[in-house]
C-alpha cells in the first residue's frame, strides 16, 4: 500500500490528556501530493459519567456533552473503526500541534482501552509529523511566498486562524476539528508550494535516526521549538551537551547565550536556573537548555542553511554562536553536572504528579505492559461485555487490573450486573464529590456560575453554560 497523509484534529473537553476526553475527531486522507483520497472522517465521542467537561473549553468548540451522547458512539468503537479504516499501512499522522497536543489524546485513548498506546503511530509503516513547526521553521528561514499575521500586540503568531485569513485560505469555522483539518491542509499547500525544498527537506527529517545523526554531530544546527521566544520566530541554533536517554534524546544548548556563567554553578544551583518561572527578572536567564526528543519530529537544520538574510532577522551572530560552542567544549563536567540538576528536577515533578494524578487514567507512562499481560489486550477487546471481569483476565500489572471495570463500565454500561453499577456509581461519586466543598463537582459548579457573570458572553455562550449546567446536574450521583 503506497503511503499518504492523513490529516487530523480533535476537540477536547479540556487540555489535560490524562483528565480530559475527545469529544471530536475529525481526519481527511490525502496523497503525498495533499491530495484528498476518500471521504472525510467526522466523528463525535461519547462522554461519560466520571467527566466534567472544562467550560471554557466547551465555550470554544460548542461542543456540548449531550451533543456527544445523542450523535456520538463510544471510546471503543471509535477505536475499532480508528484501526481498521484510519491507521492502515503506511500512514502518516499529522495536523497543526498534533504531536504534542492530539498524539497524546490518542494515546490515552488507546491506553484506557485496551490498545497499545504507540503502535498505531509508527508500526506497518506507519509515522507522524506535524506542520506547526514546519511553518515556524519556514517563517524564520524562508519567508517568502507567505503573508505572516502578527498578534493585536504586533507579536509574529502562526495561529491557525490568523495564518488562512491572511493568505485567504479557506477555513470556516475555526475551533471546529473538520474544518481545522482541511486549513491545515491548504496551509500545508502553500508551504510546499512556496518554499519546496523546506518542506520536502523538512519530511525526511522525521525520521529520528536522522534527527540523531544532526545532533549528536556535536556540531551547532538551526533549531526550531515552540519553547523558544517569539522575538527570533521560534528558533535558535543549539548545540548538544550530552544525552537525555530518558527521552530518546538530547540536551541542547541555545548559543545565544554565553554559557560560561553557568558552567561553574553547581547541579543544585543549575537546577533552580532551570526551573520554569512565570515571571523572571530579565537580568537573571533561565539555563537555556531543553531536551530535544528524536522522535518528536523536532524541526532541526544544518547551520549552513542559515543565510545572512535568516541570521539578520533571528538576530542570531555567526561568531558569537561559535565562540560560546568553544567555550562549551572547553568543559565535559558541564554535562555531568547538568545531568545530576536534571534528576533533581525530576525527582520534584514526580512528586507533584504523585500527590495530583494518582488515578490509573494518569498512568500510561509509568512503564510499558509486558509479556502475558501484552498478549492479553487483544483478548479484552474481543470480548463479549459480560465477559469482562476479573476472573476472566488475570493480569499482573495492576494497571490493567483497574483499568478493566472501568472499561466495562463507560463503553458497556448496560450490561453491567446490580454489583458491577454499584461499584461504577461509586466510583462516580468518588470523581464528582469527593472532597466535599471543594470536590469537582462543586468547583465546577462555581466555575460556571463564575462564567455565568461575564457581560461578554453571547446568546449561544450562554445557551452553552446552561446545557452544561443541566449535564452536571444529569451525572450527579443518585444518593446526594
Amino acid at each position: 500500500m503506497s503511503a499518504s497523509f492523513f490529516f487530523y484534529d480533535l476537540e477536547t473537553s479540556g487540555i489535560n490528556p490524562r483528565q480530559s476526553r475527545i469529544m471530536q475527531f475529525a481526519g481527511q486522507r490525502t496523497d503525498m501530493q495533499l491530495n484528498p483520497i476518500g471521504d472525510p472522517v467526522n466523528l463525535h465521542i461519547k462522554m461519560t459519567r466520571d467527566i466534567l467537561p472544562d467550560p471554557e473549553a466547551v465555550l470554544l468548540t460548542g461542543i456540548t456533552p449531550q451533543q456527544t451522547l445523542a450523535e456520538g458512539i463510544t471510546e471503543a468503537e471509535f477505536l475499532r473503526y480508528f484501526t481498521d479504516e484510519i491507521a492502515t499501512e503506511n500512514t502518516i499522522f499529522l495536523g497543526f500541534n498534533t504531536i504534542r497536543f492530539d498524539d497524546e489524546f490518542l494515546r490515552y485513548l488507546h491506553y484506557r482501552n485496551f490498545w497499545d498506546a504507540y503502535e498505531w503511530h509508527w508500526q506497518d509503516g506507519r509515522g507522524r509529523w506535524d506542520m506547526l513547526d514546519v511553518v515556524r521553521m519556514t517563517r524564520a528561514l524562508r519567508p517568502g511566498g507567505i503573508q505572516w499575521p502578527f498578534d493585536a500586540k504586533g507579536r509574529p503568531t502562526n495561529r491557525l486562524e490568523l495564518l488562512t485569513g491572511l493568505n485567504k485560505l479557506s477555513h470556516e469555522h475555526a475551533h471546529d476539528a473538520l474544518s481545522d483539518v482541511y486549513a491545515t491542509i491548504e496551509v500545508a499547500k502553500l508551504v510546499k508550494q512556496s518554499q519546496p525544498r523546506l518542506f520536502d527537506f523538512l519530511f525526511t527529517m522525521r525520521d529520528k535516526y536522522k534527527v540523531a545523526d544532526l545532533v549528536e554531530s556535536n556540531q551547532p544546527f538551526v533549531y526550531t521549538s515552540g519553547q523558544y521566544s517569539g522575538d527570533f520566530e521560534k528558533t535558535t541554533v543549539a548545540v548538544r551537551v550530552c544525552a537525555n536517554t530518558k527521552k530518546q534524546g538530547s540536551y541542547v544548548f541555545d548559543l545565544r547565550y554565553d554559557p560560561a556563567p553557568f558552567m561553574v554553578m553547581t547541579p543544585e544551583q543549575l537546577a533552580k536556573k532551570w526551573q520554569w518561572q512565570k515571571e523572571r527578572d530579565p537580568n537573571d536567564p533561565r539555563l537555556p537548555v531543553k531536551t530535544i526528543a528524536y522522535n518528536k519530529c523536532p524541526a532541526v537544520a544544518p547551520l549552513s542553511v542559515l543565510d545572512e538574510a535568516a541570521s539578520k532577522r533571528l538576530k542570531v551572530d555567526k561568531m558569537s554562536v561559535q565562540k560560546h560552542a568553544a567555550t562549551l567544549a572547553s568543559d565535559t563536567s558541564f554535562a555531568d553536572r547538568l545531568v545530576k540538576a536534571a534528576e533533581i528536577l525530576e525527582k520534584q515533578t514526580q512528586s507533584s504528579l504523585f500527590a495530583n494524578e494518582q488515578h490509573v487514567d494518569a498512568q500510561l507512562y509509568d512503564g510499558f505492559f509486558e509479556g502475558r499481560d501484552k498478549q492479553m489486550l487483544r483478548a479484552v477487546r474481543a470480548a463479549k461485555p459480560e465477559e469482562l471481569n476479573e476472573e476472566a483476565f488475570h493480569f499482573s500489572d495492576q494497571r490493567l487490573r483497574a483499568l478493566l471495570p472501568l472499561y466495562k463500565a463507560r463503553n458497556f454500561p448496560k450490561t453491567l450486573t446490580p454489583e458491577e453499577q454499584e461499584t461504577w456509581q461509586a466510583f462516580c461519586k468518588q470523581q464528582l464529590l469527593g472532597g466535599g466543598e471543594h470536590s469537582r463537582m462543586a468547583n465546577y459548579m462555581r466555575l460556571l456560575q463564575t462564567i455565568a457573570q461575564r457581560d461578554t458572553l453571547t446568546d449561544h455562550q450562554q445557551y452553552l453554560l446552561q446545557e452544561l449546567q443541566l449535564y452536571a446536574e444529569s451525572i450527579m450521583p443518585d444518593d446526594v
